[in-house]
């Protein structure tokens, strides 16, 4: 099993970006973004702190993409 990498809500939401995801709105600290093909997720973007892997394997599941692809876009 990989190690899912340390990774910041920012980095995260645009390595989305580049996968086609746009921020559709943001409340707080929270960005949900949305495919055109329907999918969605929420990406909690705070300063300093990272994604649990835990948090980071639901966001990826909920995107329909896994850590190699991850990987790719950053």
């Amino acid at each position: 099993m990989r190690k899912s990498p340390r990774i910041r809500g920012r980095d995260l939401v645009r390595a989305l970006e580049r996968a086609g995801f746009v921020v559709v709105r943001v409340k707080g600290s929270h960005h949900v973004l949305r495919h055109a093909d329907g999918r969605q997720t929420i990406v909690p973007v705070h300063a300093r702190e990272h994604i649990g892997p835990g948090l980071l394997r639901s966001i990826l599941a909920a995107c329909e993409l896994d850590l190699d692809q991850l990987r790719e876009l950053l």
